[in-house]
């Protein structure tokens, strides 16, 4: 039996039409939090990054996302991480394929020095223009691949560091709060809080190495990540 969907924390009803900023990736986390931002009455603002990942398809699925889920407004930023390299994804190295689980020590080469940070400072440029409070990504705590970007203690630090740094936070005319309502579930509940409000996961893409028509390797980590959790889910 397929266990309820979850309702995620933080993500409560806004009045309607209310912009939030969420980063868009053309993944199955991020489609479930424009799903939830959605329900939950934002104007979703997306935000996706063309930063020299090996894998173009994501911005391809992003945009069909966010078109099925008529978002307000959807912008892809260039900027090249390449420049810097430090990662399976923005330079030539391998990417780790059919590693057990309990295998991944440590941080893995498929981590972008300071993504997240990178990502969210564009959200929150965007959002105070817009006069938004609400920043959404959809980090994991639990089934992730170990980036340092992705825990609680950094999303707090971020938080505090956008209402220091930006005039709205200074002048105290807007609050930033950075929404993370699946970084406390499991793979397998995030996949059913989205089958519950109708996502398409076939739309979404997660790994590291896709072919060049975007059929995904099945061997890295992300892969084996979203597999166990259709897997559990019952899906």
């Amino acid at each position: 039996m397929t266990t309820p969907a979850r309702e995620p924390a933080l993500l409560g009803a806004v009045p309607a039409g209310t912009p939030g900023v969420l980063l868009l990736s053309g993944g199955l986390d991020s489609a479930t939090v424009l799903a939830l931002a959605t329900r939950a009455g934002y104007a979703v603002h997306a935000l996706t990054f063309r930063y020299g990942q090996r894998h173009g398809i994501e911005i391809e699925r992003a945009r069909r996302l966010a078109e099925s889920w008529r978002v307000a407004k959807h912008f892809v930023a260039d900027i090249d991480l390449r420049l810097f390299g430090g990662s399976a994804l923005t330079a030539d190295l391998p990417v780790p394929k059919d590693r057990p689980a309990d295998a991944v020590d440590g941080i893995p080469i498929t981590y972008v020095p300071a993504r997240n940070t990178i990502f969210l400072s564009f959200a929150l440029a965007w959002a105070e223009t817009l006069g938004a409070s609400d920043l959404l990504i959809g980090v994991n705590a639990l089934d992730y691949s170990g980036y340092p970007d992705c825990r609680p203690e950094y999303i707090a630090a971020f938080e505090r560091m956008a209402n220091l740094a930006t005039r709205a936070g200074v002048e105290g005319t807007t609050r930033t709060r950075v929404l993370t309502p699946l970084i406390a579930l499991s793979k397998a509940d995030i996949i059913r809080t989205g089958r519950a409000l109708g996502v398409d996961y076939d739309a979404t893409i997660s790994c590291y190495d896709p072919a060049a028509d975007g059929t995904p390797c099945g061997h890295c980590d992300a892969c084996q990540i979203r597999r166990r959790g259709f897997e559990e889910a019952g899906t």
